[in-house]
């Protein structure tokens, strides 16, 4: 694709229900396919749902900071542009860095995982092909236009949601016993030691695999500035995909644990990776359908390439970012004239390209760069929280009236503030075993991305002497 003139903005052609699809599917993927019964094995199905419940609250919370943000200011940097805006200019530079950097991995990661899901059907095939054909795709999607991006995301996104109402509809089925007999009724919730096994601390221990299933539900603050009407369409998908992921994720639990016991084995084997035995496939099975695993196979398929498709969307857009705040080099601002930063689309599939590549030839680094990206979403949370915080705060002192926004956050400070702590109890409760027994390996694997955060934010601060912003001087004008 080449390009007649120099151009440096990308376009508003997102419409709102792409908007809401994005952010809806985003966190809508093997989260939940996969790796929710094991929430329920570690912590009971009681357990399971609080996690899920209090993890649904705080991104909740967070979403309403991000809604308040992106409505006063849209731009494709999104939290990025408000931590550097709002707080602190070398916060911006590390976190947008940062999440750049954990979004590229996370499409070689995305890559690798949906060709061992076509191997599931095409066992003879070599699996380097059908990652480099998958990369190839998602390169074109993103390459034509926004709008090519978000129809697409619209119907993998879309595809995930059937399966999940389809999925509900026979569980309660088979609950009440309308299409399997006797009725399996909610027993199992007082099986053993059901319905809390293990008291707190495997609560806390599930937060965590409640926390990665939500990641990617910032996603509506990067689309923010590609949106038609982001006035209207963030605050729509905001509201929309609160009470859609809370009922999909809360009634899927409750449908799990009262067909599958939670001292089955089948729940943490799907964890790792095993179709065969994802919940969704077992109370499929259990209703007849013989075809259930490929069909589960095909539906985690979409979701892994959506994720990737997701992936390079965000990740080229906070490299464009990045140019448009000066904390990266201009060209990557640059757009065709179709409003694609191709330049920032490139060089992050490079980056995705080299990682597949150390998968094969270096194993060990690709776990090392697969862990750097593991907490990247939790840290751009706190990042979101901490930056409502300070422009709510710095917009009141500064004389402003709150009828003055287009979008309030839900309970200030307290929402915010909530976040923040939930946030650093799951960033800090990753890995409490590595501590107790002092593994330095295991520890630097979980906690890596976190000395790279620090090591960006005050090597940016010793270069370039910022300080944190104070409230009276923060600009919490709508324009950029």
């Amino acid at each position: 694709m080449s390009e007649t003139k120099s151009q440096d903005h990308v376009q508003r052609n997102l419409k709102t229900r792409h908007v809401s699809m994005i952010a809806l599917g985003g966190c809508i993927g093997t989260g939940l396919f996969m790796t929710s019964g094991s929430t329920i094995s570690k912590a009971g199905p009681g357990g399971g749902l609080v996690a899920y419940l209090a993890m649904g609250i705080m991104v909740y919370f967070l979403m309403t900071s991000l809604g308040e943000l992106a409505t006063n200011l849209p731009v494709s940097g999104s939290f990025a542009t408000y931590n550097a805006r709002y707080v602190d200019p070398a916060l911006g530079f590390a976190m947008g860095w940062n999440y750049w950097f954990n979004w590229a991995i996370t499409v070689a990661v995305d890559i690798s995982t949906a060709a061992i899901l076509i191997q599931y059907w095409l066992p003879h095939t070599p699996g380097w092909i059908w990652s480099l054909l998958i990369l190839v795709i998602i390169f074109l999607i993103n390459a034509l236009s926004v709008s090519t991006f978000g129809e697409t995301e619209y119907w993998l996104s879309l595809i995930k949601i059937v399966t999940v109402i389809i999925f509900l509809i026979i569980g309660f089925a088979m609950i009440f016993g309308i299409m399997y007999h006797p009725a399996v009724g909610f027993k199992n919730f007082t099986y053993k030691k059901a319905p809390f096994v293990g008291g707190f601390p495997a609560i806390l221990n599930v937060f965590l695999i409640a926390g990665f299933s939500f990641q990617g539900t910032e996603l509506i603050g990067v689309t923010a500035g590609e949106s038609e009407d982001p006035q209207k369409a963030v605050p729509k998908a905001i509201k929309e995909v609160f009470w859609r992921i809370l009922l999909f994720y809360i009634l899927s639990i409750v449908v799990i644990a009262a067909l599958i016991p939670y001292t089955s084995k089948n729940l943490l084997s799907a964890a790792n990776g095993n179709i065969a035995v994802s919940p969704f496939t077992l109370v499929f099975k259990r209703a007849g359908l013989a075809f259930a695993a490929s069909l589960i196979n095909a539906v985690v398929l979409t979701s892994v390439l959506s994720s990737a498709n997701s992936g390079a969307y965000a990740s080229t857009r906070m490299l464009y970012a990045l140019a448009h705040d000066h904390y990266a080099p201009k060209a990557f601002g640059r757009t065709t004239k179709a409003g694609i930063p191709l330049l920032s689309l490139i060089t992050t599939m490079a980056v995705a390209l080299i990682t597949f590549a150390t998968s094969i030839f270096g194993e060990k680094i690709y776990m090392w760069l697969v862990a750097a990206s593991g907490l990247t979403g939790f840290i751009a949370w706190v990042g979101i929280a901490l930056s409502h915080y300070r422009f709510r705060k710095a917009f009141v002192l500064q004389g402003h009236q709150l009828s003055e926004l287009k979008y309030h956050a839900k309970l200030f400070p307290l929402g915010p503030i909530i976040a923040l702590i939930l946030c650093i109890i799951v960033i800090g409760g990753q890995n409490i075993e590595a501590f107790v027994k002092w593994d330095w390996q295991q520890i630097g694997i979980t906690y890596i991305s976190v000395p790279l955060v620090l090591i960006l934010y005050f090597g940016y601060k010793w270069k370039h002497h910022t300080k944190i912003i104070p409230l009276d001087q923060v600009d919490v004008s709508s324009e950029k």
